[in-house]
């Protein structure tokens, strides 16, 4: 069938001019194309006149939505938000020439040399800890110094947030606000543990804050980090929650967010936003092997931060409760070795003399299962969670003692602020060299510790090890200590052999030693051979 033409001639017009038979098609095309897209079209009228469907307000209402759906996510009005409360932190060191001259010092990092966030920290923060091109002075460290960061405001009356190596030594410190005002901060107080640091500017009442999320962020969620990079303020970056729970190998507090966001020297102590416009976490390293950002920074979390401002703010410094033990993780063989379903729960190498928990009765070799009912997962848990109790608060402590589990009372101490280096007995002169007598089934040689000068009264001192054994594999080395074996103090090559044969007979698939090295205690447990 033909379709029939319409003659609009036979219409009435009322002085409305006629349209040809093209332009009736165009129309009823262009009215079919705006039904489709699922708009209505009312009022079409011959008394009208012409009518362009472009500019009703249905096709606006559908232009609308198609650009909702088409335009990228944009951070524009959460930035414009947020970003008048952070601020650059530029510091000023008057004269180190009263110092160590050393090029090489670490004076500068808050963290102890060698460790993995100090190696952090000298990425992020340039080879003197300072970003690249605004040092001052000679290489040596003679004259004035100069370094710039990143910070935010917490309160309306001047209270700000930055890394406690931003600040640390510094003889004055200078803040710079988004609007380009300049301000003199003061120190309140610093955390090194943590790397936190509360600051104060005076003379205003309506500065403009950031709020500290009271929300644990997710795995994928955005993120954008406000800060200083490389003395350009203001910059803004995005990008997602890339970890959670973080162990960098810090220290015991370490508890992380993972951003992918660009983050580079000069962004350290600035926000991490999440995009409800509050700070998820301050960022205060990055990992990259040649210096820049690729991708993996760290932010220390909202909650962290929230308690230590806290009692910076009161009193200037932070106090953390303490058991007075050396802990360490449980792995799954230890946990074999203790006759333990799973893997959890801090061991105690060695509770420190005088401490709260060797006053209650905890011993080498308990596992600290629960901190006042609450499970304890690993070694880090249990510091965190004493840690966030204030000293003199009385918990209850799950352990499991020599297969027994048992519910031990005390009372928190204080944890010293300084730590103390301990003495290295095992790098004193053992008076020449002792063969010991050998122990195959863990290609050990040992000989009693009283019999080498320097190695102490009290267990077995390692002379040689098999560089093809288990004991290698698990760390052993010339001059450690064993004290212990399967829970047992040993004096002799004849005692270690006799407690791994009341092992094997036990049919344990690893024997538990307690091993003193460099001064300090730990348990290695180390697989039996069959046979």
């Amino acid at each position: 069938m033909t379709e029939r033409p319409i003659d609009l001639s036979s219409l009435p017009t009322n002085g409305a001019p006629r349209r040809s038979l093209f332009s009736a098609r165009k129309f009823a095309l262009m009215a079919s194309v705006v039904a489709g897209l699922g708009a209505a079209v009312y009022g079409f009228s011959p008394q009208q006149g012409p009518v362009d469907v472009f500019t009703s307000a249905a096709h606006a209402q559908v232009n609308n939505e198609v650009r909702k759906v088409e335009r990228p996510i944009g951070f524009a009005d959460v930035v414009e938000r947020v970003k008048p409360s952070v601020i650059s932190v530029k510091i000023n060191i008057a004269d180190k020439s009263s110092k160590d001259d050393s090029a090489n010092k670490d004076e500068d990092s808050p963290f102890p040399p060698g460790s993995p966030m100090e190696r952090f920290f000298r990425r992020f923060g340039g080879p003197d800890g300072l970003p690249p091109g605004l040092r001052g002075g000679p290489r040596g460290g003679r004259g004035p110094v100069t370094g710039q960061g990143s910070g935010f405001f917490i309160s309306p009356d001047g209270y700000a947030v930055t890394n406690n190596h931003v600040v640390d030594g510094a003889d004055k410190v200078e803040i710079t606000m988004d609007d380009g005002k300049t301000y003199t901060a003061k120190v309140i107080g610093t955390d090194q543990r943590t790397d936190l640091a509360l600051i104060k500017v005076a003379g205003r009442t309506d500065f403009p804050f950031a709020k500290l999320s009271d929300s644990k962020p997710r795995i994928g969620d955005w993120v954008l980090a406000v800060g200083n990079p490389f003395g350009l303020g203001g910059t803004v970056t995005a990008g997602i929650v890339s970890a959670s729970g973080r162990d960098i190998g810090n220290g015991p507090y370490d508890d992380f967010i993972q951003i992918d966001a660009p983050v580079n020297k000069g962004n350290s102590g600035g926000p991490a936003f999440d995009t409800n416009g509050e700070v998820m976490g301050v960022n205060t390293a990055i990992y990259s092997p040649s210096g820049g950002s690729v991708g993996i920074a760290f932010s220390i979390p909202a909650s962290t931060v929230k308690n230590v401002i806290d009692q910076l703010k009161d009193k200037g410094s932070v106090s953390r409760g303490w058991i007075g033990v050396q802990i360490q993780p449980v792995t799954s063989d230890i946990a074999d070795s203790l006759g333990m379903k799973k893997a959890e729960g801090a061991l105690v190498a060695e509770p420190q003399p005088n401490g709260p928990a060797s006053k209650a009765g905890i011993q080498s070799g308990d596992v600290i299962t629960a901190v006042n009912g609450e499970p304890v997962k690993d070694a880090k848990e249990l510091a965190r969670t004493i840690g966030g109790l204030a000293p003199g608060a009385a918990v209850k402590l799950t352990v499991l003692q020599k297969g027994q589990e048992k519910v031990i009372n005390l009372t928190l101490g204080q944890l010293p602020n300084t730590i103390e280096s301990k003495a290295d007995t095992d790098k004193e002169d053992k008076g020449g060299p002792t063969k010991g007598t050998g122990v195959p089934k863990l290609g050990l040689t040992v000989a009693p510790a009283n019999s080498v000068a320097g190695a102490g009264r009290e267990g077995v001192v390692v002379t040689e090890v098999d560089p093809k054994s288990a004991a290698a594999e698990r760390g052993f080395k010339e001059g450690d200590v064993i004290l212990e074996v399967a829970g047992k103090s040993v004096a002799s090559a004849g005692e270690v052999r006799d407690a791994i044969d009341a092992a094997r007979t036990e049919n344990k698939n690893s024997v538990l030693m307690r091993v003193k090295s460099g001064g300090s205690s730990r348990f290695v447990a180390v697989p039996l051979a069959k046979g």
